[in-house]
């Protein structure tokens, strides 16, 4: 009711009634949580015991936990709590994040409700009594014998022991009337998090990042948000929503995350592959185009994803010789299943003097695609950086192929690339440096 009274007076009443009030009382208004939160960030209504709180980057997840740990200790929401526990990724995630971060515990209290930071003893102590404990999830035994009225844990999904010390956590929560928890945490699709989403003990609250856009730097939404919006990692990290891969795809995000790496070594071969389109009117497939390198060591490194939605052949032939020029490629591989001369031709009046390799698909996706993830499983592929959109590719590519129905373009190229270079003999140019 206040915030819609408050929102309700537009700017030139908000200021109207700031004038008139004391500093006491702009104070207080600036720390009425109620005013200033969104609806998913106030607790939810009805008989609970823990409140998931899912949501991408700075969404608003910590400010969420803050607040209602401050309710909760004052007796604003249920009974009040007095012994509490703040859990974590680490003790340093504790510290920097839940209770000394920008919108930690010791920034959104008004002073006369601040609590003391006992750093020795790690450990809050709020004016009336009440004290919070810190705690690293690193460590589940730190969690047996304490007991508690509620508790924070903050980026559960990212927790090495997460069964092992969300147990211990629900051993301890065991005073008072209503003993109650809020996890913050942006998803990941672990057995845990599955299971307190389909606990009917437990509820849940979806927040993503643009719903907190006025309090982030507009540089963020620009260059994170546009970039990654609409790929699987954006969904996950920016949408806050449980992304799982398909159980039955070729690739497994951990195994490419752990092929990632910042940097190629001097690379022996270069090249670019293009999967051109049959069309490029809107909706029409993209135009797949990945440059990967070979080292002296027999590695392959996949450099760039230089895809194109909706590209007419000649931006899409730029794009490719763009690349072919920026690393120096030996060859531009392009399939002409689709165009047959037209890709070479195309490819041609952009720059004749680029060196076309054609290849033509005699064989199934799923069948071309199997011993490049061989390659990946061998541990014999880097991704040097981040590709969302090739990942999501890989990542949800079955024997039917992608779960979308739309043709996996990106993953065709990358596919026509890491072949060229480790699946056939070639000669092999002198090693030059990127």
């Amino acid at each position: 009711m206040r915030a819609a009274l408050l929102a309700s007076a537009g700017r030139p009443g908000i200021e109207a009634i700031l004038s008139d009030l004391a500093g006491w009382q702009i104070e207080a208004l600036l720390h009425d949580w109620e005013i200033w939160a969104r609806p998913d960030q106030l607790a939810p209504a009805g008989d609970w015991t823990t409140w998931l709180v899912l949501g991408g980057r700075g969404a608003g997840k910590t400010r969420t936990g803050a607040e209602w740990l401050r309710a909760r200790v004052f007796g604003r929401a249920g009974p009040p709590a007095g012994r509490i526990a703040l859990v974590g990724e680490t003790f340093a995630d504790v510290r920097e994040v839940m209770i000394e971060g920008v919108s930690g515990l010791l920034a959104i209290h008004p002073k006369d409700e601040r609590p003391q930071w006992e750093v020795s003893r790690r450990r809050l102590v709020w004016p009336n009594g009440a004290i919070a404990q810190a705690f690293s999830a690193e460590d589940p035994e730190g969690l047996r014998g304490p007991q508690f009225d509620a508790a924070w844990a903050d980026e559960l999904a990212k927790w090495r022991y997460a069964d092992a010390a969300w147990d211990m956590l629900q051993f301890a929560l065991r005073l008072g009337e209503e003993p109650r928890q809020v996890v913050t945490t942006t998803p990941r699709p672990i057995p845990l998090l599955r299971r307190l989403i389909e606990d009917p003990r437990a509820v849940v609250s979806h927040a993503t990042t643009r719903m907190n856009a006025v309090n982030l730097a507009p540089g963020f939404l620009d260059a994170v948000v546009g970039r990654y919006a609409g790929t699987r990692l954006g969904r996950q990290e920016l949408e806050g929503a449980l992304i799982e891969d398909r159980p039955d795809a070729l690739w497994r995000r951990p195994a490419i995350e752990a092929a990632r790496v910042e940097a190629a070594p001097g690379l022996a071969r270069v090249v670019v592959a293009v999967d051109p389109p049959a069309s490029h009117r809107k909706g029409a497939d993209a135009c797949g185009i990945v440059c990967a390198g070979i080292a002296e060591d027999g590695t392959g490194y996949v450099l760039k994803d230089g895809s194109l939605e909706g590209a007419r052949p000649g931006e899409w032939a730029a794009r490719a010789i763009a690349l072919w020029r920026r690393y120096e490629a030996d060859a531009l591989v392009a399939e002409v299943n689709q165009g047959g001369d037209m890709v070479a031709a195309v490819i041609a009046e952009v720059d004749a003097g680029v060196p076309v390799t054609s290849v033509r698909a005699t064989r199934g996706k799923w069948l071309r695609a199997e011993p490049v993830a061989a390659l990946y499983e061998q541990g014999r592929v880097r991704h040097v950086g981040a590709f969302p959109e090739l990942e999501d590719e890989m990542c949800d590519f079955g024997p039917n192929g992608l779960s979308s129905g739309r043709s996996p373009d990106r993953l065709d190229a990358l596919v026509w690339a890491l072949s060229a270079l480790m699946l056939r003999s070639g000669a092999e140019p002198k090693v030059r440096k990127l």
